[in-house]
Order: C-alpha cells, then structure tokens, then sequence
C-alpha cells in the first residue's frame, strides 16, 4: 500500500508520533481537522481544473 508515496511502515510512526505529541483524546478531533482541509483542498482543485479546461475550450472555439 503506497499513500503519497508513504508506506504502511511511514504511516504506522507517523501515528505513534501523534499519539503520542497530541495524546489520544485530541487524536480524533485532529483527523476531523485534517479530513476537513483535504476535503476543501480536493474540492479546490477539481474547481480550479474545471475552470481551466472550460477556458481551454472557449479559446479552442474561438480559433
């Protein structure tokens, strides 16, 4: 399994490392946070890709 280039082994110290600076009761509400932002960043960008290629299609019409 390979998630933006980490592996599960990556993934694995990247949560004990958080378990442990965060501690578990703040642990869930920090995923909130940070599924939240991923959401809206996603949503973003398929925004922005979707403006561009309408752009692209109105100056390949206009040729």
């Amino acid at each position: 399994m390979n998630f933006f280039g980490i592996g599960i082994p990556e993934i694995a110290v990247i949560v004990v490392l958080a378990l442990l600076i965060f501690g578990p009761k703040r642990l869930p509400q920090l995923g909130k946070t940070i599924g939240k932002t991923i959401k809206g960043l996603q949503s973003a960008s398929k925004e922005f890709e979707s403006e561009i290629n309408k752009t692209l299609k109105l100056n390949e019409n206009d040729d």
